[in-house]
């Protein structure tokens, strides 16, 4: 039976209705459907958090006000809810209901307010789901919750420590934006700052004996001016290290492969040479017992060397053979380093001059390549493999350099000729003079003999 008739059991019939009143039939029918329509759209819209009269967690939320209204606009706008998953698709429960009841009884599947032991398995039940998570983006990891049990934060969360890290403590709860996002915590240039909420925080670290000072030296390290002040977004912060949901600290033995996901090359070399047995065997963390850690600094010759300050002296005493050997290996940077110094200061008071040096200042950059290389060379602690490394940018230093002592030779013999030559010029011109002279004297004098004879 057709609803709009049943509406109408004791209409009479069409025919026997006037012409206004079929009108007024027609117009009732018209706005009957509309409202009904109206009711089934709205029961059947998506919760897409375009509206708040959509969604009654919304609606009820904005009324309650203050803190109780405080997450709704950034549910609506966040990288949630802009993909139509809004309170419910976390909460669980009825948006459609308006009973409070009804629309939070634990039987339609509300669960509320996570406590932190719940929150892992609680984000986890959408992000472990690769069935659900494919619908948004097939990329998108699911591993993130079981990596999370392997961390420390995991792991003293299953014994019961509410004070570790959870997904909300790092990606927010409801306002969550996208880890590409610059304005995520977890964007790059963020992370320190966001590590840094509970790890600067004396209070919370003390239980733990864990130091409170990681991000204050990070701040002064070169990592951090890579990062921060040149962003380079390829620059390691604390979970390129440490990792992010599986965060763990270094062991002494695997900080090689840590600093050898971006170091390849000196890990390779620092692998074949003489220390790794001895930093193993006394268990000495490779990299770190040189460079540090957090606050790792722009290297500097000085640190392979037999001054105060160096790593070298950290270990080796004088009259070891590591002793001599880091003595020749700083003295073979410094020979390499200098030469190109040198060849530097001459290319440019030939340039200064005038003089194309062009290819001698191009040369020079292969050398700096080669001290470059040199550097890296290092981390075999051999003097012989430095030497092989050094010779050949000695090698272009020293031509490059003998470029600009040929350009200077070649304008000192410039500078010599042109003043021969602006002295043969000189004489020239005052020969010419000195003739020119020489021809006028007969000519004045015939001049003044004629007017002579005009006055007689």
């Amino acid at each position: 039976m057709n609803p709009l008739e049943f509406a109408w059991p004791s209409s009479p019939s069409r025919s026997s209705l006037p012409r206004d009143g079929k009108v007024l039939r027609l117009l009732m029918k018209a706005a009957l459907m509309l409202a009904i329509f109206s009711c089934l759209g709205f029961a059947q819209a998506p919760a897409t958090g375009d509206t708040a009269t959509e969604n009654t967690c919304v609606s009820c939320h904005l009324a309650l006000g203050d803190e109780m209204a405080a997450p709704v606009d950034p549910v609506l706008k966040d990288v949630h809810g802009r993909r139509g998953l809004m309170c419910e698709s976390c909460h669980g429960g009825n948006s459609r209901e308006t009973d409070p009841d009804r629309s939070m009884d634990p039987k339609v599947g509300f669960v509320g307010k996570p406590s932190p032991a719940q929150i892992p398995a609680f984000c986890g039940k959408c992000h472990s789901n690769a069935t659900f998570m494919r619908q948004f983006n097939p990329s998108l990891r699911v591993d993130q919750q079981s990596e999370y049990a392997t961390s420390v934060h995991g792991k003293r969360l299953v014994q019961g420590d509410m004070n570790v890290a959870t997904c909300v403590s790092c990606h927010g709860n409801h306002g969550v934006i996208a880890v590409k996002d610059p304005n995520s915590p977890v964007y790059a240039t963020h992370v320190a700052t966001t590590c840094s909420k509970c790890h600067s925080d004396s209070a919370k670290m003390q239980p733990y004996g864990i130091p409170v000072d990681q991000a204050s030296k990070y701040s002064r390290s070169v990592h951090a001016e890579a990062l921060l002040r040149k962003q380079d977004l390829s620059a390691p912060t604390c979970n390129d290290c440490h990792g992010n949901h599986g965060a763990a600290p270094p062991e002494s033995a695997s900080v090689e492969n840590v600093c050898g996901t971006c170091h390849g090359r000196q890990a390779e070399l620092f692998d074949k040479g003489a220390h790794k047995d001895a930093f193993d065997l006394l268990g000495i963390p490779q990299c770190l017992a040189c460079h540090g850690n957090h606050d790792i600094r722009h290297p500097s010759d000085i640190l392979i060397s037999i001054a105060p300050r160096s790593a070298c002296r950290t270990c080796h005493e004088q009259g070891e053979p590591g002793y001599e050997a880091a003595d020749q290996m700083y003295h073979l940077l410094s020979s390499l380093d200098n030469a190109i110094a040198d060849s530097k200061m001459l290319l440019d008071q030939a340039a200064r001059a005038g003089m194309e040096v062009s290819d001698g200042l191009f040369r020079l950059n292969d050398a700096r390549d080669k001290l470059i290389n040199a550097r890296v060379v290092v981390h075999s602690f051999s003097t012989d493999t430095l030497r092989e490394a050094i010779a050949p940018g000695v090698m272009v230093a020293e031509e490059a350099r003998q470029g600009g002592v040929d350009a200077l030779a070649e304008l000192q013999f410039r500078r010599k000729w042109l003043v021969v030559s602006l002295g043969v010029i000189a004489i020239a011109v005052l020969s010419v003079y000195l003739k020119i002279r020489e021809i006028e004297r007969p000519l004045s004098g015939v001049e003044s003999n004629k007017e002579k004879m005009e006055d007689q």
